[in-house]
């Protein structure tokens, strides 16, 4: 079934999975006592008070109101509980959908929870100090973040401040934490990350997707298991929540429900109706809050499928004497370099149709001996005798590879060492194996076609996530992959998939899946879910993409193999793909690449045989300007004719305008220097020199700000009086370098870390309020070690260079990966890779009419490419 209904959210399954959904997780419809949120003239109401808070150190340059509920019935002399509220101000809203201070009121007073004072705390702001700059939200910041910051934030510096004077128990069991949306996954986070300070956790339609990173605590749940943290966890969400460039928020919540009934963890999920609003979350608050609070509380258990349907063999994986039989040829075991000192066996099927005179489709599975044993329940040779002699496929070679065993090592039950190795870890050692030795040596003997919609590669389990993993590095030569009960879990950072396709530019590879409810759950991941995430996050983007999912079975090839001829035609089937965008979960601030990406638009070639291109910029009417810093030239191209002129005779790597735009600021770290170039003329003068600088910004007030990577230091100059003055230290390796388009904000990327920092700028090109806000996406790095239940090694750094800003206040960062693009809070919403991974990538730019063009400088070339850059 290829997802025939989809639903008023986006939210797109087959009809089968969403009743898997309902049977796993029944929706509830909450029934509250309506008097639990209404003011009741017998019950006395607590006391609220209000504050400010701007002296952190944690968020530095931020400020954030709070306010303090004390019931009635505390007693200085005896400890109260303490239940924290983030997002607090939705929470203490005696008009909104939560009330909690009513409601804690009548649930005080009939003792169904303890005497609790509660702390109602909002996200920082930071205000600005310019004229006509903007409140920047430390929100996302602050609550999508994973790590103790924000945990030691509220223990270390608000509470004693909110609390002073209040005498609270210290016992974790006696606290609790409670948040929305991102408040609410950051309420797990500071019990997950402070176990001795909180105790329980209350998350309301909590984030748990990559807004930045959340995705991740399934599988750290999960690995806790032999050791459980000391927290109670109840979660809400609607099932008609969000699906959208960050995630799916019903399936996170379920895929964390799971992982805290696998490691033992008390715990309760309720699916209300609704979607992303605190109105159904208010409603099941009382509920929520007696569980919380209740010791004899159970928790929800969710048993294991039980139906275990009889496999009977699809009809075209039965043998028909009147079809011709293809051949299948035992190779000699192959011993690989790309994985040393191991050995396989493989074999390839030559369908009867083949002909040396035209080239042949070609398809790899991987797990090759189950794949082509007719016995069992792929049959892959009889299925592809029956479709290919029907014109269902094409003729098609198959290659079938078994994992690797190391010679070294005694075969135990005939099981591969090195399979999970080379199975289960990312990055692209497995298509390099494939593409420089396998494919080679099958070419050596049959033709096979140079087109890459002709290539498939498949498999199961985690032969599956192999497949996937081949095909996604090397979608030159790889469109299509066959997935059944595919191990998208944290066998070896597999889990990352699904957040990954959402945040990465579409790429052009149909994809088959195929699982069960009844396939594995386990210290790895629940199979179940991941799939469903994997799947829900190729329909979000627009992939051609078809899940069969059934109840029951397990993790074997019963479902799958039922389903694999069908699989194979439409697979195979000769038909266009129209993506389907659908952004309607998509928020207010949520900027996908969706609605950046124009459809058919790719990267342009604009200048060849260039030294070294660097150091773009624009002016007010979109001309670019660029270095070819081998030439030497500075060269600016015309909007409108695409005409290209010599404006001065240097080599600089940054250039930025002067705020009257008669001016070009340049670098000249070669010279220890900072340079002017007057836009007319070309004259070059000298602003400052003793400076070893690599790119710059200009502020409002003309204020030159410039990174000295190999110092660790931005540097700020005056251009009139030359003057230098350190207004940064600390950024490991600082370098790229842009403004916000109010001049508030000052973006610095790493390019020695996987961070780019912002800053508030004041007045004088004063910086301040710095903070790590934009987490870069790190390189798989191919030497490092892939450890079993691990995320794959990254790179240290990102390699973050050159910057851009568009009129939507996104930012543009170039790495080593691509462009990587974040929204005006910091929010990663994607990555546009590299045009070509071989060669440098230095800085980029939005030039042309409306400034909806992004031009890179990539090596010897610069590419463009035309966005839409206004929001939706």
């Amino acid at each position: 079934m290829t997802f025939p209904k989809l639903f008023k959210n986006g939210i797109t399954f087959s009809l089968l999975t969403l009743l898997s959904l309902t049977a796993i997780h029944p929706t509830v419809s909450v029934g509250q006592d309506n008097s639990v949120g209404e003011v009741q003239p017998d019950v006395p109401s607590g006391e609220v008070t209000s504050g400010k808070f701007s002296d952190s150190h944690v968020f530095p340059g931020t400020t954030r109101e709070y306010s303090v509920y004390v019931p009635a019935q505390y007693q200085s002399d005896k400890p109260a509980s303490l239940m924290v509220f983030m997002d607090g101000s939705s929470y203490a809203n005696p008009n909104g959908a939560f009330r909690v201070p009513v409601v804690l009121d009548n649930l005080i007073a009939q003792q169904a929870m303890p005497v609790t004072i509660a702390v109602f705390v909002n996200p920082g702001i930071i205000t600005p100090t310019l004229d006509d700059a903007k409140d920047r939200s430390n929100r996302s910041f602050e609550y999508d973040s994973l790590g103790d910051r924000n945990a030691t934030f509220l223990v270390d510096e608000l509470l004693p401040v909110a609390l002073k004077g209040l005498n609270v128990s210290d016992d974790p069991v006696d606290r609790a934490v409670c948040g929305i949306s991102s408040s609410g996954i950051a309420a797990f986070t500071v019990a997950w990350e402070k176990p001795d300070q909180f105790g329980k956790v209350l998350s309301h339609i909590g984030s748990f997707t990559n807004i930045r990173g959340g995705w991740e605590y399934p599988g750290l749940i999960r690995k806790s298991h032999k050791q459980p943290k000391p927290i109670k966890v109840y979660l809400q969400d609607g099932r008609d929540d969000l699906d959208n460039l960050h995630g799916n928020w019903p399936l996170g919540n379920h895929d964390m429900a799971a992982a805290l009934q696998f490691a033992g963890y008390q715990h309760k999920l309720v699916m209300t109706d609704g979607g992303h609003s605190g109105k159904w979350a208010g409603e099941d608050l009382p509920n929520a809050l007696k569980w919380l609070w209740d010791d004899n509380a159970k928790s929800s258990h969710v048993p294991d499928p039980s139906t275990k349907p009889k496999w009977e063999p699809h009809p075209d994986a039965v043998a028909k004497e009147s079809v011709p039989r293809g051949k299948v040829e035992t190779m000699q075991p192959w011993e690989s370099k790309i994985f040393p000192g191991t050995t396989r066996d493989w074999a390839i099927y030559v369908p009867a149709q083949y002909s040396p005179e035209e080239p042949a489709a070609l398809m790899v599975f991987q797990d090759g001996e189950g794949m082509r044993n007719t016995d069992r329940r792929w049959r892959v040779p009889i299925v592809f005798d029956n479709l290919i002699a029907r014109g269902d496929m094409p003729p098609t070679i198959a290659v079938f590879l078994n994992p690797g065993h190391e010679t070294a090592k005694p075969r135990k039950k005939n099981k591969h060492s090195n399979r999970s190795f080379e199975y289960d870890s990312l990055g692209d050692r497995y298509a390099r194996f494939l593409l420089d030795e396998i494919i080679p040596e099958v070419k050596k003997r049959y033709t096979i076609s140079d087109d890459p919609e002709m290539h498939a590669i498949g498999g199961s389990s985690s032969g599956a996530i192999c497949a996937f993993t081949a095909a996604w590095e090397r979608t030159d030569y790889f469109r299509k992959v066959y997935s059944s009960v595919g191990s998208f879990t944290n066998l070896r950072g597999g889990n990352i998939y699904p957040a990954l396709v959402r945040k990465t530019e579409p790429k052009p590879i149909r994809v088959y899946m195929a699982d069960t409810s009844g396939d594995v759950d386990n210290a790895f991941g629940s199979w179940p879910w991941a799939n469903q995430r994997m799947a829900a996050a190729l329909n979000y983007m627009g992939y051609d993409v078809r899940f069969d999912w059934a109840e029951g079975y397990a993790h074997n090839a019963d479902f799958g193999g039922s389903k694999f001829p069908e699989a194979m035609k439409w697979l195979w089937r000769n038909e266009e793909h129209k993506p389907v965008i659908n952004t309607q979960g998509d928020l207010g601030g949520d900027l996908t690449l969706l609605n950046l990406l124009i459809p058919g638009e790719a990267w342009e070639l604009v200048a060849d045989d260039l030294g070294f291109a660097d150091a773009l910029c624009a002016d007010a009417q979109g001309n670019l300007y660029f270095c070819d810093m081998r030439a030497p030239s500075v060269i600016r191209i015309d909007a409108t004719t695409g005409g290209q002129s010599v404006i001065a005779k240097e080599s600089v790597s940054g250039l930025e305008l002067s705020p009257d735009g008669t001016l070009l600021y340049a670098c000249q770290g070669s010279k220890d220097r900072v340079i002017s170039i007057d836009v007319r003329s070309g004259e070059v003068k000298t602003i400052a020199e003793g400076v070893k600088p690599n790119d710059l910004a200009v502020t409002r007030d003309g204020f030159v700000l410039i990174t000295e990577t190999g110092a660790k230091q931005v540097t700020r100059i005056n251009p009139e009086s030359g003057e230098v003055t350190p207004v940064d230290t600390g950024i490991n390796r600082p370098n790229g370098i842009a403004l916000s388009n109010d001049g508030g904000t000052l973006a610095v990327s790493d390019y020695g870390g996987a961070i780019t920092w912002t800053f508030r700028v004041n007045p004088g090109g004063v910086l301040d309020a710095k903070m790590p806000t934009m987490p870069m996406r790190l390189a798989v790095d191919p030497k490092g070690e892939f450890n079993f239940n691990e995320p794959p090694p990254y790179v240290a750094s990102s390699r973050g260079d050159g910057m851009a800003v568009d009129k939507a206040g996104r930012y543009y960062v170039t790495s080593d990966l691509g462009v990587q693009i974040f929204d005006p809070t910091g929010r990663p919403c994607g990555v546009l890779p590299k045009v070509d991974k071989d060669q440098p990538f230095t800085t980029c730019m939005l030039a042309g009419p409306n400034h909806s063009t992004l031009y890179i400088a990539h090596g010897q070339r610069i590419y463009r490419r035309k966005l839409t850059v206004e929001t939706p």
